[in-house]
């Protein structure tokens, strides 16, 4: 085996690994549609977090929620303590971004969940 094909082979496994606990995660999670989460949202004890750019933001948003973009999120996580006891329902515009901000909650000890189709989905 030449050294590139070590490293290709190291790197495919560190993608595949990744993968694979990413999907672990978020087999774990409470995934909502806008409809399932609109309706929790109503709960004193369930929170909005928008994870998506200011920009984005700026153009929509639900009303209540709280917006740390989710490339801030692991060094602003210490912002949600005072959410500690209540679920929190991540959202992005399609549910990818949110996943992943979801994931880390998760992982942070937070009771988190993602909202599976986005923003884009919500009837305002």
């Amino acid at each position: 085996m030449t050294v590139t094909q070590v490293i290709l082979t190291v790197m495919a496994a560190i993608i595949l690994i990744n993968w694979a606990r990413k999907f672990a995660i978020s087999r774990k999670l409470t995934h909502y549609s806008a409809k399932e989460a609109k309706e929790k949202s109503k709960n004193p004890n369930v929170m909005l977090l928008d994870v998506r750019t200011a920009a984005e933001r700026n153009r929509a948003s639900i009303k209540g929620s709280i917006h740390i973009p989710v490339n801030q999120l692991k060094s602003r996580v210490d912002e949600l303590k005072k959410y500690k006891s209540k679920e929190i329902i991540c959202y992005c515009q399609t549910g990818s971004r949110s996943l992943t901000a979801a994931s880390i909650l998760y992982k942070a000890g937070f009771k988190s969940a993602n909202m599976k189709d986005g923003i884009r989905t919500w009837n305002f």
